[in-house]
């Protein structure tokens, strides 16, 4: 069994247990074995799954005896490099944390194996989903049909959600000097609890003018001067003092994201070509006219101008984050569409198909479904508010608030696919900020 000492304070996880992190490196180290529990600090924490694997670190679910869940991240012993890319991601995290679009470090640790092997670990919050899995899911899924004209890709809602989210944290990552450096859609991930996207995986991280990396971001969404500075590494050719890369490049992977999210397609191969270099602006042109318009005409124009502000090739006039902020694009309300709120967890559950209009008129009926419902639900965790409005948005559906995102996502596992009085239920999430204000849709959107 693994055991560790701990060697640096920590912040215990909240006790609905954080959100959740994941920070999963992308490699192929063949780690069969895992080790069966870390001891956090005097708290043992069992190892539910891996999650992650890479070259230097693999991620794990871990939860203690509270019921807290967490992620660990514990980085490989390397006899060459020491332990640089431990340190290196725990400075970061430690100088950036408290902000809320940023995956929260709990604390760190050394962990020592069974076989008398330590290595540094890092116990961070739990998320769930990241956009690498929703660009999965939409360009797998079958095509979904709105009207006569298909949609691919995922809804403005989605894509502005994220685009803001990343945002804000690339905001203050950048006034406190950093560059993330890695900017891809597997190091963005869905927080349920909190109801936005956070930013994980600081390994490549610098302060800006004093990088320290040689190669950073991943292919394919990699800016320009990064793509040079890789290659003249590569080559072994130093670079000019003045030539390091900014946070100009964290804009530039991140308009490859949202044009990925609004096409529903992967670039990589587009990125790569001729016509790209020749002219991207011209291809980004090409993707939002190919695309049938399902939202209004000059919200897609501001988000394919915000994305062309993030992809000009030199750094110097390519938008930074705080004035992508003031786009007129975060001026448009979206609402969400049934297959963000199945992705999307959140603590509320939201039931369709349940009941009809003669039930919620009948005052003694209504009071029993009621009653019912709330006794089927809180079999999966604590509810903290239920309700089915009669009248107006949302009328006929059951809306129920748990106290965390860990028991609606388990009551949306085991109520999805019930019958009740023989019909079939549909489970989605629903927005705790939107239940909480009384903003109720009334139909799948």
């Amino acid at each position: 069994m693994a055991q560790c000492g701990s060697d640096s304070t920590t912040k215990t996880p909240a006790p609905d247990g954080g959100q959740a992190c994941m920070a999963a490196s992308e490699g192929g180290v063949d780690q069969s074995m895992k080790p069966v529990l870390f001891e956090v600090f005097g708290e043992i924490w069992n190892v539910e799954s891996r999650l992650g694997q890479g070259v230097s670190a693999s991620v794990y679910r871990v939860s203690s005896g509270t019921a807290t869940t967490a992620a660990v991240k514990e980085f490989q012993a390397d006899a060459q490099a020491g332990d640089y890319g431990f340190q290196k991601e725990r400075s970061v995290l430690e100088d950036i944390q408290g902000h809320k679009k940023i995956v929260t470090l709990y604390g760190v640790f050394t962990n020592r194996s069974y076989v008398g092997v330590s290595t540094h670990c890092l116990l961070l919050e739990l998320l769930d989903t990241s956009v690498s899995e929703l660009l999965v899911r939409v360009s797998t899924q079958t095509t979904i049909t709105e009207g006569d004209r298909p949609r691919q890709g995922h809804s403005m809602w989605i894509v502005q959600h994220c685009a803001r989210d990343v945002l804000e944290a690339l905001s203050f990552l950048h006034r406190e000097g950093y560059v993330h450096a890695d900017i891809k859609p597997r190091n963005v991930l869905w927080s349920a609890d909190d109801e936005c996207f956070k930013l994980i995986d600081f390994g490549l991280s610098f302060k800006e003018g004093n990088q320290d990396v040689k190669y950073i971001q991943t292919d394919g969404y990699r800016a320009p001067e990064a793509e040079l500075q890789n290659s003249l590494a590569q080559a072994g050719v130093e670079a000019d003092g003045d030539s390091g890369c900014t946070a100009a490049v964290d804009m530039w992977s991140l308009g490859i994201i949202l044009l990925e999210m609004y096409s529903g397609m992967k670039l990589k191969a587009t990125i790569q070509s001729e016509e790209w270099e020749n002219n991207n602006a011209a291809i980004v042109d090409d993707i939002f006219a190919s695309k049938t318009m399902v939202c209004p005409a000059i919200a897609v124009y501001h988000l394919r101008d915000l994305i062309k502000s993030m992809l000009h090739k030199k750094p110097e006039h390519r938008i930074t984050a705080d004035a992508a902020l003031l786009s007129p694009f975060f001026s448009v309300p979206f609402a969400p569409h049934i297959e963000d709120l199945v992705q999307l967890p959140s603590p509320v559950l939201r039931l369709l198909n349940l009941i009809d209009d003669n039930q919620l008129y009948d005052e003694e009926e209504y009071d029993d479904i009621l009653e019912d419902m709330k006794e089927e639900c809180q079999k999966y965790g604590s509810v903290v508010s239920l309700l089915i409005p009669k009248e107006n948005a949302g009328k006929g559906q059951v809306f129920v608030e748990y106290t965390n995102s860990n028991d609606s996502k388990e009551a949306q596992k085991l109520l999805k696919g019930r019958t009740f009085d023989g019909k079939f239920v549909v489970v989605t999430f629903y927005p705790r900020s939107l239940y909480k204000r009384g903003y109720l849709y009334q139909s799948m959107h």
